[in-house]
C-alpha cells in the first residue's frame, strides 16, 4: 500500500496509534500505564532538597518525585509550575522543566519567551510572512510574556484553521500559567494521550488517512509488524541488526549474514545507519547507543557517520551522535521521551 495512513486503536486496553508508510510500519506510539507521568504532562510541584554535585533539585509530586535540572534561587518548600520531559529511569525521579511548551498540530505556544517566529523547515518567503501574518493577528491580544511558534505543519494550510489551533492554545497556556506557584503537588495537565499526540506529531497523515475502527491494527497488519520488533531486523542483502537493552545502555550489533565479500561490511553497516533510527523509535529505546558495526575499513566510517547522522536528524526523538570509540563501536545518546516496547506490552 503505497502513502501514508495512520490508524488508531488499542493495545492492553490502552490507546494505541500506529503509523505505515507505503505499507511498512514507521512509527508507533502507546499510551504508558496510568501511574506513570508522561512527557508534555504538567504539575505543580514542591522544592524538596538540592542535590549537590549535580546542580539540580529534587521536587515533590503528587505521587513519587522530580528531578529539576536547576537549583538556583529555589528553596525547600517552595512551588513551582514544572513540565514532564521524559520518561523516569528505573528508581529515578521524573525529568522535569520549569519552561512550559503548550504543542498543537500547528503551534507551540511558549510561556515567558515572547516573539513569533515560523519553523525553519519552511522556506518560502511569501508562507513565511503569510504565517507569520496569521501568527501576529492571533496574538494581538496575548500576554506580553507568551510567545507563539508556527509549527511546520502549517505550510499551505488554511489560516482560519490555523488561528483557530493557536487560540486552543492559548487559551490552554493562559489557564495554566496563573495557578498558583505555591500550594500541594498536584497534576494541572495532563499528557497527551497517544491519539492525540499522533495527530500532533505526525503531519503526513491527513484526516481522511487515518482510520479508527476497533481491530484496524489486525487488518492493516500493524499487530504482525510490532510481533516483529521482538527480534532482529533484517538489513537488505541478508544483513542483520541486533538491538538489545541492558540496564546500563543499548547494545546494536550488526552482522552481515552470509555475505563475506569485502564490500559485505560496508553495505551493511549503511543499511543499519539507514534503519537505526526507525528500530530504535518503534522499540521506545533511548539513553546511551553503543553500535558495533560489521568490519570495515577506518576511512568508510566517515560516510557511515554521515548517513547515522542525516537519519537522526530527521527523527522526532533528540538523538545525538557522540563519536568511535578505541574499539570503533559508535556511540549515541537518544532522549528517553517513550517507554521501552517490551514494557508497555507487558502491562
Amino acid at each position: 500500500m503505497k502513502g501514508s495512513a495512520a490508524y488508531l486503536d488499542a493495545i492492553n486496553g490502552r490507546k494505541a496509534a500506529a503509523l505505515m508508510v507505503d505499507g511498512k510500519l514507521e512509527d508507533l506510539l502507546i499510551d504508558p500505564p496510568s501511574d506513570i507521568p508522561a512527557p508534555g504532562a504538567v504539575f505543580r510541584a514542591v522544592v524538596d532538597r538540592q542535590v549537590k554535585g549535580q546542580g539540580g533539585v529534587f521536587l515533590r509530586l503528587p505521587e513519587g518525585r522530580a528531578f529539576l535540572r536547576q537549583a538556583k534561587g529555589l528553596t525547600p518548600g517552595q512551588g513551582m509550575l514544572v513540565q514532564v520531559t521524559g520518561y523516569a529511569e528505573p528508581g529515578k525521579a521524573v525529568p522535569v522543566t520549569s519552561r512550559l511548551l503548550f504543542k498543537s498540530r500547528y503551534a507551540i505556544v511558549t510561556p515567558n519567551a515572547p516573539g513569533i517566529n515560523v519553523s525553519r523547515a519552511i522556506r518560502e518567503e511569501d508562507e513565511r510572512d503569510r504565517l507569520l501574518l496569521t501568527a501576529h493577528e492571533a496574538m494581538a491580544d496575548a500576554p506580553d510574556d507568551l510567545g507563539l511558534i508556527c509549527r511546520s505543519a502549517c505550510a499551505d494550510v488554511e489560516a482560519e484553521t490555523i488561528a483557530e489551533d493557536i487560540a486552543s492554545m492559548r487559551e490552554m497556556a493562559e489557564a495554566i500559567t496563573v495557578e498558583p506557584a505555591n500550594g500541594a503537588p498536584e497534576l494541572l495537565l495532563d499528557a497527551p494521550d497517544a491519539h492525540l499526540r499522533a495527530w500532533i506529531d505526525w503531519a503526513a497523515p491527513t484526516p481522511d488517512s487515518v482510520t479508527d475502527t476497533p481491530g484496524c491494527f489486525d487488518d492493516a497488519g500493524v499487530a504482525e509488524a510490532i510481533d516483529a520488533l521482538t527480534g532482529p531486523a533484517p538489513l537488505p542483502d541478508g544483513g542483520t541488526v541486533f538491538v538489545e537493552p541492558t540496564r546500563a545502555l543499548v547494545a546494536v550489533d550488526v552482522n552481515t549474514g552470509r555475505d563475506t565479500s569485502p564490500a559485505a561490511g560496508l553495505k551493511a553497516n549503511i543499511a543499519a545507519a539507514r534503519a537505526l533510527p526507525r528500530l530504535l523509535r518503534l522499540r521506545g529505546l533511548g539513553g546511551q547507543i553503543v553500535i558495533d558495526f560489521a568490519p570495515m575499513p577506518k576511512r568508510d566510517r566517515v560516510r557511515v557517520e554521515q548517513i547515522l547522522k542525516s537519519t537522526s536528524r530527521s527523527d522526532l526523538v533528540e538523538t545525538t551522535f557522540v563519536g568511535w570509540t578505541p574499539l570503533g563501536h559508535a556511540e549515541l545518546t537518544r532522549k528517553r521521551e517513550r517507554l521501552p516496547l517490551t514494557e508497555l506490552m507487558a502491562r
